[in-house]
């Protein structure tokens, strides 16, 4: 459910994902939480500490914009926050409130946890999507359409085939994602240098008991000036990104109104007007998602910059990963739930794909055609022929196929032992798709597997 209220975040924050301060401040919590418990269960708090800590642990009851400006005099809100939660609790309970840990061990705990249900989220929305693209590519799996390279007509190609491009990117990017989030979250625990000293030989069972209690994994020591973590969840979401980006500017593309091929679904109420122009139906959801990647290279950049950091504990570097990171999450969370119901409403027109690739008048067959004349008058021979057979049409606005046959006379056609039925068929685009349809196939087939 959408939490926030700002006048962007309906654009850029939708879904599920939640970076709010809010949700850092109960992260932060529950990592304090879980280290009392985990501090009982080693022995090293008094019995009952966990359940009430735990249980003053909610993010509602501080005051978030207080803990902030406290920060400014330590550098981050974690002291202030301790303060505060010991405050709220007897002596007891309260001496096991950050026992052994340092600030850094709590903020990036906390970030690991949000990580975690910010994948979570987003490896959902774009499942959706993916589920969507095969239900595309299943139903236009022999839909003909004109390919583009370039931005230029090409050769046909199927939309099925577009799909399950699509298709392919959203599951690739899934099953990455996934990854990160089931074998690349993990707690951090250190202590001030790395070393859990202040616990004395219990700093190892605690660090393992703490992530017992979150669900998180283990390390093999602390990662404290070790990156690798948070540029992997970076990535990951760079690569997510870069999947619906390009799936929104196919659409973007396709819904021009001199193409036409697809139209984005109606979605909410009103979507897609213009404040000027009132005949126009913007796609709202591809320009969304499109305004939310375009975020990401600089975001991805700046994670990659702080991953370089000092000895055991960084200057600097580490305080510039908390805003990108959440900003990340939320702009990928938001673009894949944008995609998902951009593909659930899209609405390819077939008619419109074919007379667009009637209305290039056999261009886009040339290539089909030399390849039936190149046996017989040579590969250069066949290729210049139909060069002068393209120019000739455009400049005395015909079809290439009538250019052609004016050029091939019946001797020559002879020669070449090529009828002009053959010429007429090969111009036709249903028999040059290639393997088109196998491809599409081979998308679902792999989308099943993978889905299971």
């Amino acid at each position: 459910m959408h939490t926030s209220q700002g006048l962007f975040d309906w654009v850029f924050g939708r879904g599920a994902v939640d970076t709010s301060d809010q949700a850092w401040l109960q992260a932060m919590l529950d990592t304090e939480a879980a280290l009392a418990r985990a501090l009982e269960r080693a022995g090293m708090a008094a019995p009952g500490a966990g359940e009430e800590v735990t249980a003053a642990a909610r993010a509602e009851a501080f005051d978030a914009s207080e803990l902030g400006r406290q920060a400014a005099l330590t550098g981050n809100p974690v002291p202030a926050l301790v303060r505060e939660l010991t405050r709220r609790l007897p002596p007891g309970p309260a001496g096991a409130v950050h026992q052994g840990a340092t600030s850094q061990d709590i903020i990036d705990t906390a970030a690991m946890l949000l990580a975690r249900q910010s994948l979570g989220v987003i490896s959902d929305d774009l499942a959706a999507a993916a589920a969507a693209a095969a239900r595309l590519a299943a139903a236009h799996r022999d839909t003909i359409m004109i390919g583009r390279t370039l931005l230029q007509q090409a050769v046909p190609i199927t939309f099925g085939l577009v799909a399950a491009g699509w298709l392919t990117g959203l599951d690739e990017a899934t099953a990455a994602l996934d990854r990160v989030a089931a074998s690349r979250l993990a707690v951090q625990f250190g202590g001030a240098a790395g070393t859990l000293s202040a616990l004395g030989d219990h700093g190892p069972e605690v660090a393992a008991l703490l992530a017992v209690e979150l669900g998180l994994q283990a390390p093999t020591l602390p990662w404290h000036t070790d990156r690798l973590r948070i540029t992997e969840v970076a990535g990951a979401c760079a690569g997510a990104t870069g999947v619906l980006s390009k799936i929104a500017r196919d659409v973007t593309l396709l819904a021009q109104s001199e193409v036409g091929e697809v139209t984005e679904g109606g979605g909410d109420g009103g979507r897609g007007g213009s404040s000027a122009m009132p005949h126009k139906r913007n796609p709202v959801a591809s320009i969304a998602i499109l305004g939310c990647t375009r975020q990401v290279p600089g975001l991805v950049a700046t994670l990659a910059a702080a991953a370089e950091q000092e000895h055991q504990r960084a200057a600097g570097a580490w305080h510039a990963e908390w805003e990108p990171l959440a900003d990340l999450l939320r702009l990928t969370g938001s673009a894949a739930s944008w995609a998902a119901d951009l593909l659930t409403g899209l609405e390819p027109d077939p008619g419109r794909m074919r007379r667009n690739l009637d209305a290039a008048g056999g261009f886009p067959m040339a290539e089909h055609v030399a390849a039936l004349l190149a046996p017989a008058l040579g590969r250069t021979a066949a290729h210049d022929l139909l060069a002068g057979a393209s120019a000739a049409a455009v400049a005395e606005g015909r079809t290439l196929g009538e250019a052609l046959l004016d050029r091939l006379d019946a001797g020559r056609l002879a020669d070449a032992m090529v009828t002009p039925e053959q010429v007429t068929a090969a111009l036709d685009p249903a028999g040059y798709l290639g393997a088109a349809a196998e491809f599409v196939d081979a998308a679902l087939t792999a989308h099943a597997r993978a889905t299971g």
